[in-house]
């Protein structure tokens, strides 16, 4: 009879283990750090199309200084505020996402460079053959694009960002983020106005 009770229990162990296990995956144990993986992806993409802003900026540049070199002011304040945002993104900090001043820092040379970007797109109106030259027209195109793909990422990188930080502040995320996960820190998102944030027009 003891020998049969032993091999029930020998059973019933790993069927324990198998509920256990799939009792602590239901409530939510792995949902903070997917969350945060997933912000983390997001803010990559943003990097990414920043980059690629920042890479059309200097053809643009000569594109335009060919038509309107004695813009010297708009197109050297356009080649500073790039070279400043580079920098300020060669330099963000492992730490960016729950470091509060390094993203600002981050998002306000973003914004400088829109708005240098702004005021060179505005001179160029001002110069019929410039708007007409192919070299500018398909730069035209590509900046356009990489505006609309620089809003999306920044809004995908906001969702998760909420998404990530509720998990952290609401239950049961708010359990284990007060015990297994409290290294884990609720992240930054953009706080710059929307008529600064708003990609800047691009009509030619």
């Amino acid at each position: 009879m003891s020998f049969a009770f032993g091999m029930v229990r020998l059973l019933r162990a790993p069927i324990v283990a198998s509920l256990l296990g799939l009792m602590v995956a239901g409530c939510g144990i792995n949902t903070i750090p997917t969350y945060q993986e997933n912000a983390k992806a997001k803010w990559s993409d943003v990097l990414n199309q920043y980059q690629r802003r920042a890479d059309l900026i200097p053809n643009l540049v000569e594109t335009v200084k060919g038509y309107a070199a004695h813009e010297r002011e708009v197109l050297e304040g356009v080649t500073k505020a790039r070279a400043q945002a580079t920098q300020v993104q060669l330099q963000v900090p492992p730490d960016v996402l729950t470091n509060p001043e390094a993203f600002k820092r981050f998002q306000e040379a973003q914004a400088q460079l829109s708005s240098a970007l702004a005021r060179l797109l505005a001179v160029s109106e001002r110069y019929p053959d410039l708007k007409a030259n192919q070299n500018f027209l398909a730069l035209q195109s590509q900046l356009e694009g990489t505006e609309n793909r620089i809003a999306v990422a920044r809004r995908d990188y906001i969702e998760a960002v909420r998404q990530y930080n509720t998990e952290l502040r609401t239950f049961p995320g708010l359990i284990w983020a007060s015990t297994v996960y409290r290294s884990y820190k609720p992240m930054e998102t953009f706080t710059v106005g929307e008529d600064v944030m708003r990609p800047p027009p691009v009509k030619f």
